[in-house]
């Protein structure tokens, strides 16, 4: 059954569910185990028959495992599915430690990827961010002429400036901007979003719950093995007050009878027509609670109390979406 509304990223780019899967939770990524792989192929699978066609991945999640593991669950349904990659991201060991943007590098990449998900043709190839290592002219032209090859449709970038993104714009039409956004993390409305919104590229927003702190299930102090510790936002008194905010949205969420995630996530998809909120989730039992988000209504005073309460620079600290 189709559930998901369908949108298109930019003014010129393809049409995709509002709702993105994202994938990386699939595989091992930071050094920790993966989920059961026929529980991950059956949440793909339940997500693209509820309407849900926007899978993401990176050639780096698990070293290639996610790849691999989509590939899976897409063959003999590759048409109900819009691919989304990210390379560009080098780690060792389970540990980033550069990146490899070089035109070589990524030619290298792309057959390899294509080669890991079983198909022809990337839907959504994108650097997974800058590192000023390489100019965005050489790194989009090589993208662009992968696309001339038939392996590309469209090209997107991830973690990038205003200014890299009308310098990539201007190499080749740009689909899709994927970048951290959520009521905790608001800070591309000042330059970034209007940037995209003015030449018409889509946002792919991930992250909608920064890091859990939205979910209304955080505690302060954070255990101490949690890596969230290494963020400031998570530390001390900058986790104390910023969890006294979280306390209006789950006030705001019990009183419409949703959690705080889905307020969360909900929030996201209200911010335009062409913003996709991208979640991350491994087991089928995540689908219903995520779905049932894209169809909540917010009145002009709840989004008020929203954006009033969550404004830009309103949480403390800092975590790797903000550089």
């Amino acid at each position: 059954m189709k559930n998901i509304t369908k949108i298109q990223l930019g003014h010129n780019g393809p049409f995709v569910s509002k709702l993105g899967l994202g994938c990386m939770r699939m595989s091992s990524i930071w050094g920790g185990s993966a989920p059961e792989e026929k529980e991950s192929i059956a949440t793909i699978h339940e997500a693209l028959d509820s309407g849900i066609n926007f899978l993401n991945t990176g050639d780096f999640y698990g070293a290639g495992h996610n790849e691999m593991l989509v590939g899976k669950a897409i063959k003999g349904r590759r048409d109900d599915a819009f691919i989304s990659v990210k390379f560009g991201a080098i780690f060792h060991n389970g540990r980033p430690i550069g990146m490899d943007l070089r035109p070589i590098a990524i030619k290298n990449f792309i057959n390899y990827s294509l080669t890991r998900l079983g198909i022809e043709t990337i839907d959504l190839y994108q650097p997974s961010r800058m590192d000023n290592s390489v100019p965005v002219e050489d790194i989009i032209g090589t993208v662009a002429d992968l696309v001339k090859e038939g392996k590309v449709r469209y090209i997107g970038v991830s973690e990038i400036t205003a200014g890299q993104l009308r310098n990539a714009n201007g190499t080749h039409p740009i689909s899709a901007l994927e970048i951290g956004y959520s009521l905790a993390d608001r800070q591309i409305e000042s330059e970034l979003l209007p940037t995209a919104k003015e030449l018409g590229i889509g946002i792919v927003a991930f992250a909608n719950t920064a890091e859990g702190l939205l979910t209304g299930e955080m505690k302060a102090p954070l255990p101490a093995k949690d890596y969230r510790n290494h963020f400031s936002r998570f530390q001390g008194e900058n986790l104390i007050n910023n969890l006294e905010k979280v306390e209006v949205l789950k006030q705001l969420a019990s009183n419409k009878g949703f959690t705080p995630t889905q307020i969360a996530i909900a929030w996201v998809k209200e911010q335009g027509d062409h913003t996709m909120s991208l979640v991350s989730m491994s087991r089928r039992s995540r689908l219903p609670e995520n779905i049932a988000a894209m169809n909540i209504i917010f009145t002009p005073e709840e989004m008020s109390i929203l954006n009033t309460t969550f404004t830009i620079g309103a949480i403390s600290g800092s975590t790797y979406l903000q550089r």
